[in-house]
């Protein structure tokens, strides 16, 4: 037990993974609240297209300047700011619905936002994790941040779709569940302010200069670095075209397998226990090779495709928690090869680019899944988005090949 979890052994990480536990699985339960208010307001593969587009473009064009700002400022400061902006937007999401008057532009507005609180999030707890921990903790530290994300992943929406389908309204069963996401950020709050900042390792020096020339220094370390760059190939195919759950799980669960919001809620739990699983293994695994990252991508490539093609709800459950698997060996893996691999001065601006490609490239995928899903349907559209995921994989060997 010591050695999968030595990094819990730092009293500062161990108040911020307690306090992620708690406001990811609230963020979870806000994520599939969402995904299903949208359904039952449009009935529109489209709209939930557009819902996750909103809710991704956002970090798609700020991620860079959001992992600049990390490499220029305290994260510790950073993240509590946002923190608490995000609270903000789940009490009004929370308001909206609760009193009836949510409409579908809302839910437009309410995402973008979301969006833009996760772009300068997201790359700056990524980079601060070194700080907290150290190198020599720094790959049980991943590890450990997958395993409460995914954690989250499996008690989040299995409460939220038993809050909805148990509720005596749809409406006020999501307002409900929207409300205890706002009161999970308070756990959060409280894990940051309870650091001794004294403690944190590995911090910079504050930078100066034009902020246009740190993104550049960043993007250039990225160009001219094959191990690296070779990561970002791979992160971009799976990002964009397979790391879209948000999308596919409620089409899957809607127009494909024909379940409730109890049904819903349980495709995302099966998931999240492969991804559950897959991050304890890669906890007592200690090292992380390139092989791993190259053999996680291609069987998610491999396991997305049969998850399309299944009809049947228990067969889909039991190749979700495969390809949950699959996808944790992939993002861990490429995690903490880039933590590892960058310079401190440059991790917050690596991490940033590599949020873009992997969750900010979402509104390309989401967009394309909900207008192809109305085109030639859910499951065809899932089999292009395996063999593009695939096409990424085959590129990068073909790049690791050349470079070698």
């Amino acid at each position: 037990m010591g050695r999968g979890f030595r990094a819990l052994s730092v009293r500062n990480y161990r108040l911020y993974w307690f306090g992620q536990l708690i406001s990811q699985t609230g963020s979870w339960m806000q994520t599939t609240a969402q995904s299903w208010l949208v359904l039952q307001l449009t009935q529109s593969p489209f709209a939930l297209g557009v819902v996750t587009a909103l809710q991704f473009l956002p970090i798609m064009l700020l991620s860079l300047l959001g992992g600049a700002i990390g490499d220029r400022l305290p994260k510790h400061r950073l993240i509590i700011f946002t923190q608490i902006a995000a609270l903000v937007q789940a009490v009004i999401f929370a308001a909206l619905v609760g009193t009836g008057a949510i409409q579908l532009w809302h839910v437009y507005i309410l995402a973008a936002t979301q969006g833009i609180i996760t772009a300068i999030d997201n790359p700056v707890r990524q980079a601060f994790a070194v700080e907290l921990v150290g190198r020599d903790h720094l790959v049980n530290a991943v590890a450990l941040n997958s395993m409460l994300f995914n954690g989250a992943r499996i008690i989040g929406p299995a409460l939220a779709g038993l809050i909805i389908a148990g509720a005596s309204s749809t409406l006020s069963g999501i307002a409900f569940v929207l409300l205890i996401n706002a009161i999970t950020f308070v756990a959060v709050l409280f894990s940051l302010f309870m650091m001794n900042r004294a403690e944190f390792l590995a911090a910079p020096p504050p930078r100066s200069g034009h902020m246009g020339s740190d993104l550049l220094e960043g993007l250039m370390y990225v160009w001219q670095t094959p191990a690296v760059l070779l990561i970002m190939i791979v992160v971009a195919a799976i990002g964009t075209f397979g790391y879209n759950f948000s999308v596919v799980l409620p089409l899957l669960s809607g127009f494909v397998l024909h379940t409730d919001a109890a049904g819903f809620g349980g495709l995302s739990a099966f998931l999240g226990a492969g991804s559950l699983v897959g991050a304890l293994v890669t906890a007592y695994a200690g090292k992380v090779t390139m092989r791993r990252l190259i053999v996680g991508s291609a069987c998610f490539g491999l396991l997305l495709g049969a998850v399309a093609i299944s009809t049947n709800y228990a067969l889909s459950g039991a190749l979700l928690i495969a390809l949950g698997f699959a996808g944790i060996l992939f993002s861990t893996s490429a995690n903490t090869l880039l933590q590892l691999t960058t310079p401190d001065a440059l991790r917050g601006r690596v991490m940033g680019l590599y949020m873009l490609l992997f969750a900010g490239s979402t509104p390309i995928g989401g967009l394309l899944i909900g207008t192809l899903s109305n085109i030639i349907g859910v499951s065809e559209t899932l089999l292009v988005c395996a063999a593009l995921c695939l096409l990424g994989v085959g590129g990068a060997l073909v790049y690791r090949r050349r470079t070698a």
